[in-house]
């Protein structure tokens, strides 16, 4: 990443590895072994597969709790509802699957402590949808005690806000404080492999000057891999519901920020072109010819009376930025996003002290 991360403009890059309360020591770190990229044993595939794996033997003796259904269709409140159930051979199952994917994801966050750019960090938020469920946490809390067994001084908590909310919240620690003074909300999009969200972001400042109280007022979601459009009329689909939430925004009067905060997946160049990691978006959007960002300045030029801002960055890492107040008691810490992959990132706090 270049040392030159700050624009004139107050503005920070795409990709920036400066933002105005953190400095990012790394993301998007792929690690691998002899079996692939090591994020892949810390993914919620993952946990399916070794749900299967634990399955398999009562299956055969036709004793299997879970019947018929494919261990990729049981979905996280089902399983959640077996942990507490009186079915104890099922909730055994569903117990082994959370102690063997806590070991691998125990595995996976060593390596990462082990790198140089993840050295000394001394809490770890994991976020993503799995961690959006019980038996998530029962694996973020067993692999922190597998890490303190070994010696490993760090914590390791669930985020503090739902994946899905912190995806568009975390868009605000991409923008200048200055931005906020006349201003009360910001437009954040979370782009995913399956969904694009949208969602107007309100600061709350008033209430808490460190947007611990922030929150999602509004917004729209589109699950793109349904409909399987073009990179092109996904950017048209984006505007469109980017233009509503503004519409939204105004007749309810608020304030709204020209600037949009964008988390994306993949590592994000400083000039907003993704130079890998996309591929699970729709279309090609690692051409150096395509630039998100650009096309919603212009499709979008101006919000209130101003000029739009945009600002890009890695889809785990603007997560993590969520938890930017929660973590002013430490000076170096790191988030997990447990998803369709593993994503990453380390941060170290800046004093705390936003920078204007």
């Amino acid at each position: 990443m270049a040392d030159e991360t700050i624009m004139t403009t107050g503005i920070a890059a795409h990709g920036a590895s400066r933002l105005p309360w953190v400095e990012i020591d790394s993301f998007n770190l792929e690690l691998k072994d002899e079996e692939g990229f090591l994020g892949d044993r810390a993914s919620k595939g993952a946990f399916r597969e070794t749900l299967e794996e634990w399955r398999k033997p009562l299956r055969k003796s036709g004793d299997d709790p879970f019947g018929k259904e494919l261990s990729e269709n049981i979905s996280k409140k089902e399983l959640d509802a077996i942990l507490v159930g009186d079915d104890t051979e099922a909730s055994a199952v569903v117990h082994s699957t959370i102690e063997d994917f806590a070991q691998e994801l125990a595995h996976v966050t060593r390596r990462f402590l082990k790198t140089k750019a993840w050295d000394k960090t001394e809490r770890i938020v994991v976020g993503g949808g799995f961690r959006d469920s019980r038996l998530g946490e029962l694996a973020i809390a067993r692999a922190e005690i597998v890490l303190k067994a070994e010696n490993f001084k760090v914590e390791m908590v669930p985020i503090h806000r739902h994946p899905d909310d912190a995806g568009l919240i975390g868009a605000l620690h991409l923008a200048p404080s200055w931005i906020f003074e006349a201003h009360d909300s910001i437009l954040a999009v979370d782009i995913g492999g399956t969904n694009i969200r949208c969602g107007v972001v309100e600061t709350r400042r008033k209430k808490a000057p460190d947007l611990s109280r922030a929150c999602v007022w509004k917004f729209e979601l589109w699950r793109h891999a349904d409909d399987e459009p073009t990179r092109e009329n996904a950017v048209k689909r984006l505007v469109k519901m980017l233009k509503d939430l503004i519409a939204k925004a105004e007749d309810e009067g608020f304030k709204l920020a020209p600037f949009i905060g964008v988390a994306c997946p993949g590592v994000i160049e400083s000039d907003g072109t993704i130079r890998k990691g996309a591929q699970n978006l729709p279309g090609n959007w690692e051409s150096s010819k395509f630039n998100l960002p650009a096309s919603l300045v212009e499709a979008i030029p101006r919000i209130g009376e101003h000029d739009t801002a945009v600002i890009m960055h890695n889809d785990g890492l603007v997560q993590g930025l969520s938890e930017v107040p929660f973590m002013q008691d430490v000076k170096r810490w790191g988030v997990l996003t447990i998803g369709t992959g593993l994503g990453n990132a380390r941060f170290t706090n800046r004093n705390g002290k936003r920078e204007r």
